[in-house]
């Protein structure tokens, strides 16, 4: 009997009709530990459910997803209802789910949990110890798989961002059974040489299973005497392993941890020009604050100038001089004047002015004045005082005749 020769499409046609019209699998509830867990933007879920020995990639809907009353997450064990089907276009077998009941954490994400803790606890991941990132290494460790897309981003990314960086690749597994072993072997190998500034382990995105081997007790312990810097960059930026909590400092990516070491030159050249215009600014400033402090000073001391002062002091001396000659003078002619007024009072009042006028004045003994002849007596001695001298002379009187007037 001829085989027929079918193509591609008729073999997917066929196999989507058996399963689509299998009573059990169109109608199915499957339990199972959610893995790859992401969550479209348009609403759409897509995941694996899986178990210790196999597992099948699940898909559901917005219009399904809407009625879930918790949020899925990888590591959580679920009970879940819908149909098997083929996705035509390219052959692989889905679940596609109209429901989703929570029935606890899986066994591998119960693991990872206990053994955060415990390494929590024993100060494994305290930031006290975390090292210093340096921010211009010249040789990085890489520890990853040399056939992986990681390494291929790490090197385009520091290669394209600084080229004097040096890059010193140590091979190892990144999955299964022997990988945590290999990693702790590179970590110790780059330690014993002391020949690099800092080291990369990580690797591309994947499930959980895929991730594990960064999960290791005994990597977190090397990470952790590590005495060069570790950055850890395991799976994708939601993927979080107990190396990332051991590190020195978790990338989200490979390429995240490939630009951290390399520090491009375009990105150093705006730090200068950002530092230079500090300077500057700070120099200008500090040049303008001088200056305005030397202007301050230099108008007191000019204000203050000695010679100047004098000068003050001499036109201030002066102008007193000058006011005090003056108001001398002033109280002087002042003076004069009332001195002159006094005198010619004084002479218009003074007795012996008469005199020249023919008239005499006559005094006693007493140098009284004798203004009748009452007042004399018989043989009195008196003088008299006229124009041209004064005589002394003895008198009688015999008779005395009166005047009014």
């Amino acid at each position: 009997m001829k085989l027929k020769t079918l193509t591609v499409t008729e073999v997917n046609e066929y196999l989507k009709k058996t399963i689509d019209n299998n009573f059990i699998l169109n109608n199915i509830l499957l339990k199972g530990e959610i893995s790859n867990f992401k969550l479209h933007s348009k609403g759409n879920i897509y995941f694996s459910l899986k178990d210790k020995e196999s597992k099948i990639n699940c898909i559901m809907f917005k219009s399904d997803a809407v009625n879930l009353n918790f949020i899925p997450k990888d590591g959580m064990d679920v009970e879940v209802k819908g149909r098997i089907s083929i996705y035509f276009q390219d052959g692989s077998l889905k679940l596609y789910c109209s429901s989703m009941r929570e029935i606890g954490l899986g066994e591998l994400f119960e693991e990872f949990n206990a053994l955060k803790k415990e390494l929590e606890r024993e100060g494994v991941f305290d930031t006290f110890f975390k090292r210093k990132i340096p921010k211009h290494p010249k040789r990085v460790g890489v520890v990853t798989s040399p056939t992986g897309a990681a390494i291929r981003d790490i090197i385009t990314i520091i290669k394209r961002r600084s080229k004097g960086i040096d890059i010193v690749l140590y091979p190892s597994l990144v999955q299964g059974v022997d990988a945590p072993k290999t990693i702790i072997e590179g970590i110790n190998y780059f330690n014993k040489r002391n020949s690099v500034d800092v080291i990369i382990i990580g690797r591309g995105g994947g499930s959980i299973e895929e991730l594990w081997a960064f999960n290791d007790r005994d990597l977190a312990y090397e990470i952790f005497n590590s005495k060069i810097p570790i950055i850890s960059a395991v799976g994708h930026e939601t993927d979080f392993s107990i190396s990332d909590y051991a590190s020195d400092l978790r990338a989200a990516t490979t390429s995240a941890a490939a630009e951290i070491v390399s520090a491009g030159i375009e990105e150093l050249n705006i730090k200068l020009d950002h530092y230079r215009k500090i300077l500057y600014k700070n120099i200008t400033d500090d040049i303008k604050y001088k200056k305005e402090a030397l202007d301050s000073l230099n108008k007191i001391l000019k204000s203050n100038n000695p010679e100047k002062l004098l000068s003050n002091e001499k036109s201030i001396l002066e102008q007193l001089n000058h006011r005090m000659n003056t108001k001398i003078y002033s109280l002087v002619e002042e003076n004069k004047e009332k001195v002159s007024k006094l005198n010619h009072i004084l002479m218009m009042l003074n007795p012996l002015n008469v005199l020249s006028r023919g008239y005499s004045i006559i005094l006693d003994e007493g140098n009284d004045i004798l203004n009748s002849v009452e007042e004399l007596e018989k043989k009195d001695n008196i003088t008299i005082f006229m124009k041209d001298g004064n005589i002394n002379m003895d008198i009688k009187i015999k008779d005395k005749e009166k005047r009014n007037g």
